[in-house]
């Protein structure tokens, strides 16, 4: 005796949501002009073509290597410097903007009071708001009050970040188990003792690895950045493609690569420590 498979409940919802998807991505790619077409087209495969033997070898005289590990060091300074300053805004801006240490909230049953958080939108306002502005705008402004250089680099990525770092950490922060810091506060310790003792051996792993994520982030921003005139890898890379000198290109981007990947190695060795 045959019986039929039994129906899916869910199929008629799976597609409407795919009908739904379409229509909403339909008018995208039509205001996109996408056309993946053109890249098959003989005369554009053969431009592609053209301009890609270009990389081939990549550059390694003995000049350009000590130019491209000046570039390098400059790049990796960038992204550190940037880093350091950011830090400095985001550990104090992820306190006050963070409930974690509320004294109102001790008598409370954890849910500070309201002027107590009225008190921390203004912070919370600012990370937002320094986190909203890409980097590379910050770049494009710095670059025109400070002049060519990394110093417009380390100005926008230490701008840009301190709002993402702090908003991270304030969240860290809060997620971890309050009881500690709380008792803490209730036998009447400093609120940097009871962060430093409470909230941070807990939320040490998380935030290292997050720094590092960031740091790599940092890296890539910096090359970026670059090609608005804030130094590094990508202004020198800016010149050696106006230059057409696609050997130099092509070393810039395995050593860009290199850091990468570096940059991932450290943030596995500092998780696997930290955790």
């Amino acid at each position: 005796m045959l019986t039929t498979a039994p129906r899916d409940p869910a199929a008629l919802p799976r597609l409407l949501l795919t009908l739904l998807a379409v229509a909403l991505l339909w008018p995208g790619l039509e205001l996109s002009e996408l056309n993946p077409a053109v890249l098959l087209d003989p005369g554009n495969v053969h431009t592609m073509g053209q301009f890609l033997s270009g990389f081939w070898p990549p550059e390694h005289g003995e000049e350009f290597l000590q130019l491209l590990w000046r570039a390098t060091l400059e790049t990796l300074a960038i992204a550190t410097a940037g880093m350091s300053l950011a830090l400095l805004i985001a550990l104090p801006a992820s306190l006050w903007a963070s409930r974690a240490l509320s004294l109102t909230a001790l008598h409370r049953g954890g849910r500070p009071a309201w002027w107590a958080q009225a008190l921390r939108w203004p912070v919370r306002g600012l990370l937002i708001f320094l986190r909203s502005v890409p980097e590379i705008v910050w770049a494009l402004l710095f670059v025109r009050a400070v002049g060519l250089g990394p110093t417009a680099g380390v100005l926008a990525i230490a701008i840009t970040y301190s709002g993402m770092l702090g908003k991270v950490y304030a969240e860290i922060f809060e997620s971890v188990d309050p009881r500690p810091s709380r008792a803490l506060l209730a036998a009447g310790s400093p609120r940097l003792a009871a962060f430093a003792y409470g909230v941070l051996p807990s939320a040490a792993a998380e935030m290292i690895s997050y720094t590092v994520y960031r740091w790599e982030c940092a890296v890539r921003a910096s090359v970026v950045m670059g090609f608005v005139g804030a130094g590094g890898l990508g202004q020198q890379m800016d010149l050696s493609m106006r230059m057409f000198a696609g050997g130099e290109v092509a070393s810039m981007l395995l050593t860009f690569l290199a850091l990468v990947l570096l940059a991932d190695q450290l943030s596995r060795l500092l998780r696997w420590r930290f955790t």
